[in-house]
């Protein structure tokens, strides 16, 4: 859904019962940029995702905190099959709380700067310098959502 005479993203915003769905389409996040996302959590969070890549069948990171394990789950998604989790025993996520997250990439690995300080890093599994689509869906409000 591009509006090909700006070249601006799309914003949907999906609620499905009592949870919301952010996605932003045909936007343009590159190596070397920084997104930053902030959110709170809502309370008796059990998860949340933020996915990241080309659309919904291709993430290039699928950042997944799961609050019941206290850990967070990391993946990628290639034409609608999913690669190996890699799992981040480090949780700095509380229920109903307010956080704020930073990431940036190369074609070789994603960065993320988690709310406490501590960084994480994932593969770039596709490899690519730009990706033009990011949903976040389950326990989460957001509430910004920035790239520069």
């Amino acid at each position: 859904m591009l509006n090909t005479e700006t070249g601006l993203a799309t914003l949907h915003f999906i609620e499905k019962s009592a949870k919301m769905t952010f996605r932003v389409e045909n936007m343009s996040f590159k190596q070397g940029q920084e997104m930053t996302f902030t959110g709170k959590t809502k309370s008796g969070a059990s998860n949340f995702t933020i996915n990241i890549g080309h659309d919904s069948d291709n993430y290039a990171l699928h950042f997944n905190p799961r609050f019941s394990h206290g850990h967070i789950v990391c993946n990628s998604l290639s034409g609608g099959s999913w690669g190996d989790e890699l799992k981040e025993g480090h949780f700095p996520f509380q229920d109903g709380e307010q956080f704020k997250l930073v990431l940036n990439f190369t074609n070789e690995q994603f960065y993320i700067k988690l709310p406490d300080g501590h960084m994480m890093d994932f593969p770039n599994r596709l490899g690519d310098c730009k990706y033009k689509h990011i949903m976040v869906d389950g326990d989460v409000k957001v509430i910004s959502f920035k790239i520069k």
